[in-house]
């Protein structure tokens, strides 16, 4: 995306007004500026930070809500459901699910993964995931709810991008995707419950112990699925 010194996106040109917005849009979602799970800004916001008329600000919105990355809820807004295109048909597929189904198909996907990492991770993959695990930290001792979503997010897909998978990668953030959607309005369980069994996974991942970092993963999980 092109962008003013300020950090202002550049106002899109006239031609192909609304397949430029529309690249801009999923540029903003591709970058993680809009965040999976979250509203995004309301049409005369875009307006006033695209350059572009509030036509083709809608028109250009609604070619996402079809494309599945995007979806309209009623006196709420318009928020962000997939980073890709690519996850639209498992969204829809997932859709009916409870939380307590959520919470089982990640805790099966984040032990396979730990166990994996514990075999393949390389120094660096240790010294990130040691990274992580400090930035997850210093976020609980802030108010701020996405922030802390964000850093323990980041972790665990680290835990999954040290099993050198690119196919479980891909899977995992997909799936992800959809989880931050469906559980975006369930209360918080125990604020930070897990926090002493995050250091553990790391550790066990770091120390080449697959069962205790499976078993990490498990203790992390327990207090949601009560």
């Amino acid at each position: 995306m092109n962008r003013g010194q300020s950090g202002t996106p550049a106002p899109v040109r006239r031609e192909g007004l609304i397949d430029q917005a529309v690249a801009r849009f999923r540029a903003e979602v591709a970058a993680g500026r809009w965040p999976v799970g979250e509203r995004i800004p309301t049409e005369p916001e875009l307006v006033t930070q695209f350059g572009v008329g509030r036509n083709t600000v809608r028109e250009a919105l609604q070619s996402l809500v079809h494309a599945g990355v995007l979806s309209r809820e009623q006196g709420r807004g318009t928020f962000v459901i997939s980073s890709s295109e690519l996850t639209a048909p498992l969204a829809r597929e997932l859709a009916g699910g409870s939380r307590q189904h959520y919470l089982e198909l990640r805790l099966a996907l984040d032990s396979t993964a730990a166990s994996l990492a514990a075999v393949r991770r390389t120094d660096a993959d240790v010294a990130l995931l040691r990274d992580l695990r400090d930035q997850r930290e210093a976020s609980w001792s802030t108010d701020d709810r996405a922030l802390r979503a964000s850093t323990d997010l980041a972790l665990h897909r680290a835990v999954v991008a040290a099993t050198h998978n690119p196919l479980y990668l891909q899977l995992y953030a997909s799936m992800t995707d959809v989880f931050a959607v469906h559980m975006r309005d369930e209360e918080e369980g125990d604020e930070d419950a897990a926090r002493g069994e995050h250091h553990e996974l790391v550790e066990a991942i770091a120390e080449g112990d697959p069962a205790r970092a499976s078993a990490a993963v498990a203790a992390i999980f327990e207090p949601f699925m009560r």
